[in-house]
């Protein structure tokens, strides 16, 4: 390892999958260490994990990354969204976390939308209007099915506050994973009682909420750990704000990424709130908004069909007029949790290669028809759209946005994004930046523009016409 032009920062990304750590120099952006180690997810009605892995996950990847680690003077965790972590008076995990992706609290979301003054009243009081992914939901799915597990709860967490709190002991989370929750008022950037009240959950059980550039606490004297005792923790955040941050995202630049959910979002000065639902109000990491439209199945539903035909991902072939929505675990966007995968059109000469690029098709135009309520209305809709994610090197992923989209479109050659904008939110505690202008500093948006070419109209109409002919099958979730 060559020597440092700055102090080494962590960032620490703790996806569905695995956690990923990276080590980075705070001065030029230059990951000189990195590790990863994974996680297992249920299968089954429901999504969980056991927070406990998570660690274990952290700290294998962390010493992955040898003696950089040790020399890092800051840490900041992201992680995934909405997971509702319970913990005893001990700190141990009452039960698996219930993952953004469990959608069995769909029942819970439609009655505390009703209970509440209905979808426009929710995006004026939130930001959001919560669906089964939001954690509001879960604890009321809990505390009806698992009433005695609901009562031997003495914190509840945020995967990302799950992990923080194991470094500093302290309970804490930030405001752009707390947006997420359904607790959590936009409009006056506290925990809502009245929610709360209604779902029966005390506000003493909650994290306290670290505004920007604010330290969280300092690491422990953990000996399973690389870090030095002392060394400073930011508040970390959701997976996407911190992917916001690793872009160095300005407002009006439109973001696509592709990961085992897809999303859409853009950084906007204004409070979003959105009464049909599709675009969540959430808060970015460093004190504006990130309206973000997310859908269930993106690249793994995708790789499921490519596996079921027996193809490699990228072996699609154009020409198709068969319609495939890969709502495999249900889907968010559109609300339809209970739905399952549709095929339309089918005919003897469709070939697997054709039934693949409808699968990709089926996914993309779930993003891009959120796309433009994201967006700000004066926003430049020439920008080129940056494609990020697991999935965003995927020629066959570039070119099905690229025609459906009509856009041009910018591939960062920076990976890991999240861990990037966890890293630079940790630089910030160091030299008192921002973490976006650190990372446009660290240049981690500069990547390949895929200029824009004629939009295909006609395979998106025909996808619209089948999603909605097909509502009333999919909401019965046949």
């Amino acid at each position: 390892m060559s020597a440092a032009e700055g102090p080494l920062v962590v960032g620490v990304d703790s996806s569905t999958q695995s956690t990923k750590v990276l080590v980075v120099d705070a001065a030029t952006g230059r990951v000189v260490a990195s590790g990863q180690a994974p996680h297992t997810v249920s299968s089954g009605a429901g999504r969980e994990s056991d927070p406990r892995q998570w660690w274990d996950a952290l700290c294998a990847a962390l010493h992955q990354c040898g003696e950089a680690a040790r020399e890092a003077a800051a840490v900041s965790v992201a992680g995934q969204q909405h997971g509702l972590v319970t913990l005893d008076a001990e700190g141990e995990p009452v039960r698996p976390a219930l993952l953004w992706n469990d959608v069995r609290s769909a029942p819970q979301a439609r009655r505390l939308v009703a209970e509440l003054g209905g979808p426009k009243a929710w995006a004026e009081r939130t930001g959001s209007v919560p669906g089964a992914s939001f954690t509001v939901t879960k604890w009321a799915w809990l505390a009806e099915h698992e009433p005695e597990a609901a009562r031997s709860v003495s914190a509840v967490r945020l995967p990302h506050d799950y992990l923080t709190e194991r470094l500093t002991g302290q309970g804490t989370t930030d405001r752009g994973d707390a947006s997420g929750t359904g607790w959590w008022a936009s409009t006056t950037e506290a925990y809502d009682e009245e929610i709360l009240a209604r779902v029966g959950l005390d506000p003493a059980l909650l994290p306290r909420v670290v505004q920007p550039g604010e330290v969280a606490g300092t690491v422990r004297d953990i000996h399973d750990l690389p870090f030095s005792k002392g060394t400073l923790v930011a508040s970390g955040t959701g997976d996407n704000a911190a992917a916001a941050l690793g872009l160095g995202l300005r407002p009006g630049t439109p973001v696509l990424s592709l990961g085992t959910s897809g999303t859409v979002y853009a950084v906007s000065r204004h409070r979003p709130a959105d009464p049909s639902g599709t675009v969540a109000g959430f808060a970015d990491a460093h004190g504006d908004w990130l309206p973000l439209a997310c859908t269930l199945n993106c690249t793994l539903a995708v790789d499921r069909v490519a596996a079921l035909l027996g193809r490699d991902r990228e072996a699609v072939e154009p020409g198709t007029t068969v319609t495939l929505l890969p709502f495999l675990d249900g889907e968010r966007t559109p609300n339809l949790p209970d739905a399952s995968g549709l095929l339309h059109g089918l005919r003897h000469d469709t070939t697997a290669g054709q039934l693949l690029q409808a699968a990709y098709d089926g996914a993309v135009h779930s993003l891009l028809g959120a796309l433009d309520l994201v967006l700000d209305q004066d926003a430049d809709r020439t920008t080129p759209l940056l494609l990020i994610g697991g999935g965003a090197r995927g020629t066959a992923w570039q070119q099905t946005v690229r025609r459906l989209s009509g856009r041009p479109v910018q591939v960062p050659q920076a990976k890991e994004l999240v861990a990037l904008g966890a890293a630079a939110q940790a630089a910030g505690l160091l030299t008192g930046e921002s973490p976006a202008a650190v990372a446009r500093r660290w240049n981690t948006a500069d990547g390949p523009v895929l200029e824009a070419v004629e939009r295909d109209e006609e395979t998106l109409t025909r996808i619209s016409g089948v999603l909605s002919d097909a509502a009333p099958l999919l909401e019965r979730g046949c």
